[in-house]
């Protein structure tokens, strides 16, 4: 196993863990807290392919930012 595959699984892990279980839940800490696991994912497809890896990181980064505002705004909107 290459040290990115192994750093990447636990940045999956503890990045997934601190977006589940943030401590302050602020609308900021969420978002980067977000960032974690998806640096994660990319450090585990950059263990097997680069292109790969930047296109996986590229969508995951969007979608997710995405989905993540748009669920904290109905939640904590008017």
């Amino acid at each position: 196993m290459t040290p990115e595959f192994l750093l990447g699984g636990f940045l999956i892990l503890a990045g997934t863990v601190a977006v589940v279980f943030p401590r302050p839940k602020t609308y900021l800490v969420r978002i980067i807290n977000l960032e974690l696991p998806a640096w994660g994912l990319l450090l585990l497809m950059l263990a097997y392919n680069e292109t790969l890896a930047l296109l996986t990181f590229g969508g995951v980064s969007a979608i997710s930012v995405y989905i993540l505002v748009r669920v904290l705004q109905k939640t904590e909107g008017p």
